[in-house]
C-alpha cells in the first residue's frame, strides 16, 4: 500500500536513514524532522521542499518533542547517538537519548488520536558478540556491566520494551526494527563500508582492527527503506519486533576491505591494526517474519551496493550536509 496524504514525524530524521526515508515519502506526504543537528543540517536536496519541515530540538525535551508530534499520523522514532566510537565516548548520553528518547516519543504519539503506527529502531547488537540466523524470539545476548560497547544496545533493548508495552497496555500500534548494517550512498557518520570506500577512493591505507575475520551481513540503504515502509503500511506489523538486513550479503571485514579496493581500481594496502575493545565476531540475521508478515526480501546483493556506493562517493568525493 502506497503512504500518501499523511503527516509524518521522523525523529533523528536528518541522519543517514532519515533522509532516505524523508525522500521516499516527501513527494505526496507531509514530512516533519525533528533533530537536533547533531551530524549536521538536512541535506540540501531535502531542506528546501515545501513538503517538509525542519524542526530543530532535542528529544530529552519532551514539549519540543510532544510539539512537533501534533497531528501526524505516523512516527519514526530515529533519534540515537550510533556508531561505535561516538557510543564508547559518549556512553552516558547515549542511554539517555535512548532511554528518555524513547519515552517521550512514546507518550507524545500515545496523545495523537489519529496515530496509525509508530517505528522504534532498535539494534541488531542486542544479540552481542555472536549472532548466526537469529531469530527474534530468541535470548538476547549483552556482555557484562561496565563494557561501553554494550551501553547502546542495553538500552535499544529497554526501548523495544518500553515500544511493545505501550502497545499490549495503551493499544498504541507500535513496530520495533533491528537493523543489520546498514549502508550505501549518503551515508556520512560512522561504518566500515563507508571509511572503506572513502580511503579506497583517496588511495589511502584501509585499517582493519585485529585480523579481519569479523563476519557481518551487509543490507542496502534501499531495502531498509522498503522495510520500514512495509511496517508503515502493513497491519500484520503492529505489536512486532523484526529483523531487518539481507542475510545473503555476508563478508568478513577483510573480505569486504579486498572488494572495494578491487571495485574501486584502488592501489590502496590494507593495513591491520590490534584493537582491546569488544568486537561483535558474527553477525547474520534470520528474516523469515519480515518475509512473512511484511512481504519484505531484501533486493540488493553486496556487489552490486558497493559498486553503487563507491560511484556514489566517487561524484560526491566530500559529502557533506548542507
Amino acid at each position: 500500500m502506497e503512504i500518501s496524504s499523511k503527516r509524518i514525524l521522523l525523529t533523528g530524521g536528518a541522519g543517514f536513514i532519515g533522509a532516505s526515508l524523508a525522500r521516499r515519502l516527501v513527494e505526496r506526504n507531509s514530512i516533519v524532522i525533528f533533530d537536533n543537528g547533531h551530524r549536521g543540517k538536512l541535506p540540501s536536496d531535502l531542506s528546501d521542499h515545501p513538503n517538509l519541515t525542519f524542526i530543530q530540538g532535542d528529544v530529552l525535551d519532551f514539549d519540543a518533542v510532544k510539539g512537533a508530534a501534533q497531528g501526524v499520523n505516523y512516527i519514526i522514532h530515529l533519534a540515537a547517538i550510533s556508531g561505535v566510537d561516538s557510543v564508547l565516548n559518549m556512553p552516558v548520553k547515549t542511554m539517555k537519548i535512548a532511554l528518555l528518547g524513547t519515552y517521550h516519543a512514546l507518550e507524545a504519539a500515545a496523545a495523537e488520536p489519529d496515530l496509525l503506527r509508530f517505528i522504534d529502531f532498535s539494534t541488531s547488537e542486542v544479540f552481542g558478540q555472536y549472532a548466526y540466523k537469529v531469530q527474534e524470539g530468541e535470548a538476547t545476548s549483552l556482555g557484562a556491566v561496565g563494557e561501553a560497547r554494550w551501553t547502546y544496545a542495553v538500552s535499544k533493548l529497554a526501548s523495544e520494551h518500553l515500544a511493545h508495552n505501550y502497545h499490549k497496555e495503551f493499544g498504541l500500534p507500535t513496530v520495533s526494527v533491528r537493523p543489520f548494517n546498514i549502508y550505501g550512498p549518503g551515508q556520512l557518520a560512522e561504518g566500515a563500508i563507508l571509511r572503506f570506500v572513502q580511503r579506497a577512493i583517496a588511495g589511502e591505507p584501509l585499517i582493519i582492527h585485529n585480523d579481519g575475520s569479523q563476519i557481518r551481513a551487509w543490507c542496502y540503504i534501499d531495502d531498509i527503506v522498503d522495510s520500514i515502509l512495509l511496517c508503515l503500511s502493513e497491519e500484520k506489523a503492529k505489536g512486532q519486533v523484526f529483523n531487518i538486513g539481507n542475510p545473503r550479503s555476508v563478508s568478513t571485514i577483510y573480505d569486504l576491505a579486498q572488494r572495494i579496493i578491487g571495485f574501486s581500481g584502488s592501489p590502496s594496502q590494507i593495513q591491520f591494526v590490534e584493537n582491546l575493545n569488544v568486537d561483535v565476531e558474527l553477525r547474520v540475521p534470520n528474516i523469515d517474519k519480515a518475509r512473512q508478515l511484511l512481504g519484505f526480501e531484501p533486493k540488493v546483493d553486496l556487489d552490486d551496493g558497493l559498486l553503487r556506493t563507491i560511484e556514489w562517493y566517487r561524484q560526491n568525493p566530500h559529502p557533506k550536509a548542507s
